[in-house]
């Protein structure tokens, strides 16, 4: 992925928070990982409070097939974000006319930024406020980028239950390959709600 040349230096994207979701909603919580749309999130170092995955630390799972399953690790998962642009590619994949973020389990969906899932670990959503990567940030909440969010089948049952479609538990996961969006962890907590900015700061790299 490569930043417009009119972009500050270090500045990778910018974009805007087109909605924000959560397993936490008004119907209570959610055993599953599929989220609600929200009015507005609000973040604290753990990441969605209530949320299924909210915490300072998460247990060593099938992504880490080295490590004793069940190890103590960071939460590099607070968050899962997608965006709308890679959305729409997903549902042309799958001849569906739409696709529903939070059968996927999005907690952020993004505008504007390209090739949101091929952002580099290590880089930051700083989000809200007027800030267009020259001076100091005035938003109010930052998220660190973990990984890619590689595609499994779960997401996939989820859409071909509700689209009454079997074939899309195993064909998601084919046409989501790159597409998936990422995950990510609070650097600064804050609140986010749909139309606020957002800006893609890089990684610092050694020269």
């Amino acid at each position: 992925m490569t930043g417009s040349p009119a972009l500050p230096r270090g500045i990778l994207a910018t974009g805007s928070i087109v909605s924000v979701h959560s397993t936490v909603s008004p119907a209570g919580v959610s055993d599953s990982f599929v989220t609600a749309p929200l009015p507005e999130l609000a973040l604290d170092a753990t990441g969605i409070p209530g949320d299924r995955h909210a915490g300072s630390t998460r247990a060593a799972g099938p992504r880490e097939p080295w490590l004793p399953k069940g190890l103590s690790l960071r939460n590099d998962r607070q968050l899962s974000a997608l965006s709308q642009e890679e959305l729409a590619l997903i549902a042309a994949g799958l001849k569906l006319p739409a696709l529903d973020p939070g059968l996927i389990g999005a907690n952020l969906v993004t505008q504007g930024i390209a090739d949101l899932s091929r952002l580099p670990p290590g880089s930051h959503l700083a989000i809200g406020g007027n800030w267009s990567g020259q001076g100091r940030f005035d938003g109010h909440t930052l998220l660190r980028v973990e990984a890619y969010n590689r595609p499994c089948r779960g997401p996939g049952r989820k859409l071909a239950a509700a689209h009454g479609r079997p074939d899309l538990e195993f064909a998601f996961v084919t046409v989501a390959r790159s597409l998936r969006g990422l995950v990510l962890s609070v650097a600064h907590p804050g609140v986010i709600r749909p139309g606020d900015a957002v800006v893609v700061i890089a990684p610092l790299l050694a020269p």
